[in-house]
Order: C-alpha cells, then structure tokens, then sequence
C-alpha cells in the first residue's frame, strides 16, 4: 500500500474551463471502442477505465490518472504529478498491474489523449496482456465510469479544500481513494456496498460455489 501511495496520487475533475496542456491534433495510434459503454461487467480484473483530471494548487495543477476496476468500481490504480505525461497515466497503470496481478487478459479502456496513443502506452499493453479500447473522440459518455468517479471526488472532496502544495493534494486524495471511496464508500451498482465489500461478498460466492 504505501509503494502504491508512492506511485500515485488522486483528484477530481474540477469544473475548470477545460485541462491545461491538452489540444487537439491527430492521435498516434487509435484503438477501436471495444467497451461500448458496457458498463456491466460479472467479474473482477477483466475490464478497467482509465482517464486523466487535475486539481489545482498554489502551487500549480496537480495531474491525477486512476485506473478503475468495472466490475465492483475499485480504483486499483492511480498516479498524481505535476505533468501530465505518458509516464503519469503508466504509472497509473502499473499500480494496477503490481496491485492485482491479473492472470488473463484485461481490457483497458481510455479517452484518445496522447497519454493514451503513445508507442510507450501500447508496448506497455502489449508486454502485460492488456487490450486496448478508445472512447471515440470528443465523447466523455464512453468513460462515464471515470468521468463520475472524477465527479464524486470533486464534489466530496476538492471542492471543500485549499491545497497550498501540490505533496498536500496528493495526500488527501490518497486519504480519500484508499480509506474513504474503496473501502467504505456504497455504490448502488453495487447493492450499497463499498467496492471493498462487494469484491469481497462475490470472493466468498465464489468460494461456496455458489
């Protein structure tokens, strides 16, 4: 837990204008839209959403990158830096892979940004049995599980703080990713259990064979 404290860092997609460093321009490499906005998935580790916030600090924007797990909404991974690079969202990425070390192949589903269509993104999916899937672009409804994750932590979170650093900001939203949303916090996807619980309730199914 704390080398994934240390990797990563949390925000919410606060309403600013719109998110600093990113323009437009013809993406790298484009993966199709496997997901299709199936939301509903029957079992962990099997698809993932991915996406890119920031918060602001008085010391500058805070970049977030989570990567969220579809089936119970876990955020398995995530990553905050002062830059938004590619190397941010990887980070992100092999949060996930070091935290849960899925045994099959995993769809990992993500916007168009440049983060996203690097040759550094694809060769890292290709070398730990990840597929890629592309919301098509300009369209934020094909991530809308990341986009209310971002929506949740901003209203419950960001938008009640004044963060002086950015090494502030990144501790609360560790605080609230790890000991407030995954453990505790109920989601009616989920039957009104925390994503916690609810992977733990389906463990336990599993284990009765039911």
């Amino acid at each position: 837990m704390a080398r994934l404290a240390s990797l990563a860092g949390i925000a919410a997609r606060i309403s600013y204008k719109r998110r600093p460093g990113r323009y437009g321009g013809k993406p790298a490499v484009v993966a199709t839209n496997t997901l299709d906005r199936q939301f509903e998935v029957d079992a962990p580790d099997k698809v993932r959403v991915t996406d890119i916030t920031y918060i602001k600090t008085h010391e500058g924007w805070l970049y977030l990158s989570v990567v969220i797990d579809l089936f119970s909404r876990r955020v398995v991974g995530w990553s905050a830096q002062p830059r938004m690079t590619t190397d941010l969202a990887l980070q992100a990425l092999l949060a996930a892979v070091w935290r849960r070390k899925p045994k099959a192949k995993v769809m990992i589903h993500s916007d168009q940004g440049s983060q996203f269509t690097s040759r550094e993104w694809q060769v890292f999916l290709g070398q730990h049995n990840l597929d890629a899937s592309m919301s098509r672009r300009g369209n934020c409804h094909d991530n809308a599980v990341a986009e209310s994750f971002f929506q949740l932590l901003k209203r419950e979170r960001i938008r009640r703080r004044t963060y002086l650093t950015r090494e502030a900001a990144r501790q609360d939203v560790c605080e609230y990713i790890e000991m407030f949303y995954n453990p505790k916090r109920k989601h009616t996807n989920n039957g009104m259990l925390s994503p916690v619980d609810f992977e733990a309730r389906q463990q336990k199914l599993n284990e009765a064979g039911v």
